[in-house]
């Protein structure tokens, strides 16, 4: 294509040979721009691409091939029938090339690729003053109807996250395109595909680190087991989603209903959860201290920490400190062992997809402190930090700007300074006597009838048989011992109504007193 200049008024990237012409007549006789463009919609309005019509329209729905970007970037036409080696003439020697008038910056090395690889598409486009506005590409079989499944699923993948992404910047398009292959992830050609298609979508060093690591799996003079880790460590980062750091806003009025649909009370609490997060609808960044939830045991310290995901709109996983013994749970084994695996942190990605996530850290005062092969608390401090960690599995940094963690705490003070200097720390105290018969009324009675397929007017409890369970449980902690109590009474309910025939059962203070002492 020769030398591409940018030019910084048009926002454009320009082909500097199209503009003389072809003598030779050939495709590439067209001049073509490449728009650089945010927008995460695509839509008539905010294109893939724009395609030269011509005096024939096309039509809203497009089947033909793209030609090998090598003799020019051109969509041939084929009125429905698709042909592998299309030359972009019909039988006649008509021309059925509408050569590419401007390209979305992110789409240029899919559009290549499917162009090197002969991939038989249907457009959708709409037809307008500046040409055919092309929104959304469908791999279709090679006789021009039906989809192609399996490659048409890798494809709006590759799609999906191109439009999600950020243009790459100036150098990103240079490199080779890697080879083709198969249309999912599973396997080293499918790599090589989304590669090939989407590279800029990785973090830069990760661009890096992606081709160290094909260059490896590629040379013969490595061993068939540093092979398959090699294999499985770009599988692992390939299926996750790297995102951007912009974070949508929230709506200040859901996230509070969400809160409240999980716990009642705790006013306090949830006030100072939305003021941790509500920064993010100013600076659309996620907030610089994670949150840290410490109170007694079954205050609902967990389900606060599922509803912040909620009001984030993003994906949680989560980690139980107390069953991790070594750091090197958190952050990999080096490849050299046979049964080396990454980090669980590693993994929460993976598992998750996406880059974006709540990071949920479970009793993170139980982490063991005494560990001969190191404190795995100390371990989440670069996560805490937000610079990245490196997993000694897939050798490469990890960029963790996306990850917003929340950590559950019986005992705060068993954590050292230095974590408990990344959250924003909010106690959590134990709920009243009044605060738990309203729970119990309201919540866990309620929740365990549904659960157990049961109408309310089956299984009623007196306010003084609530009393008699208040009282049997008044040195406890939070409200789980009232959802346990809330079953025990609900199931032998139940088994009256199955068993004695009657059509519902009402406990007293007595009747309690007798079940549960």
């Amino acid at each position: 294509m020769g030398d591409r200049i940018f030019d910084f008024n048009s926002s454009t990237i320009v082909n500097p040979e199209a503009e003389g012409g072809n003598e030779a007549g050939t495709a590439a006789s067209h001049a073509f721009k490449v728009v650089i463009s945010d927008s995460k919609e695509l839509s008539p309005e905010t294109p893939i691409m724009i395609l030269t019509e011509g005096e024939e329209k096309l039509p809203r729905h497009a089947v033909g091939v793209f030609i090998n970007p090598l003799r020019g970037n051109s969509f041939a036409y084929t009125g429905g029938t698709v042909e592998a080696n299309v030359s972009g003439l019909d039988k006649d020697g008509r021309d059925l090339n509408h050569p590419v008038l401007t390209i979305d910056k992110r789409f240029v090395e899919l559009e290549k690729w499917l162009g090197e690889n002969h991939v038989s598409v249907r457009l959708t486009g709409e037809s307008r003053e500046e040409g055919y506005c092309v929104y959304k590409i469908r791999a279709v079989n090679p006789s021009g109807s039906g989809i192609q499944s399996e490659r048409d699923r890798f494809l709006q993948m590759v799609i999906e996250r191109l439009s999600e992404s950020d243009a790459p910047e100036d150098g990103d398009m240079d490199e080779e395109p890697a080879e083709s292959g198969q249309q999912d992830l599973r396997d080293l050609n499918s790599m090589l595909n989304y590669l090939a298609c989407a590279r800029h979508t990785l973090p830069k060093n990760m661009q890096v680190w992606a081709d160290r690591s094909v260059n490896l799996i590629k040379s013969s003079t490595i061993t068939p087991e540093e092979r398959r880790h090699a294999e499985r460590a770009l599988q692992m980062v390939l299926n996750i989603h790297w995102k951007g750091e912009y974070f949508a806003s929230i709506d200040p009025v859901r996230a509070r209903q969400i809160l409240d649909e999980e716990l009642y009370g705790l006013e306090r609490v949830k006030q100072r959860i939305m003021e941790t997060i509500i920064q993010i609808n100013r600076t659309h960044t996620l907030p610089a201290y994670g949150l840290l939830l410490a109170g007694p045991a079954g205050i609902g310290k967990s389900q606060l920490a599922y509803a912040v995901a909620r009001i984030l709109r993003l994906p949680w996983t989560s980690l139980d400190m107390s069953a991790i013994h070594d750091s090197e749970a958190l952050t990999g084994s080096p490849r050299v062992y046979a049964n080396a695996k990454a980090g669980r942190i590693m993994e929460a990605f993976t598992q998750s997809g996406s880059s974006n996530i709540v990071f949920i850290i479970n009793e993170l005062d139980k982490a063991d402190k005494n560990s001969i092969n190191g404190n795995p608390a100390d371990a989440l401090l670069t996560l805490l930090d937000n610079i990245g960690y490196t997993d000694n599995y897939i050798e490469c940094r990890i960029p963790t700007n996306g990850v917003y963690p929340v950590a559950t705490a019986n005992d705060k003070s068993r954590i050292s300074d230095p974590l408990m200097s990344r959250f924003a720390v909010i106690d959590i105290p134990d709920y009243t006597p009044d605060e738990k018969k309203i729970i119990f009324k309201k919540f866990s009675l309620p929740r365990v009838l549904k659960r157990m397929g049961m109408e309310a007017s089956e299984c009623v409890v007196e306010d003084r048989a609530i009393d008699v369970i208040l009282e049997k449980y008044r040195d406890q902690t939070g409200c789980r011992d009232l959802e346990q109590a809330a079953e025990h009474l609900a199931a032998n309910a139940l088994y009256q109504i199955e068993t004695a025939g009657v059509k519902d059962v009402t406990f007293d203070a007595h009747t309690v007193r007798r079940l549960i002492f």
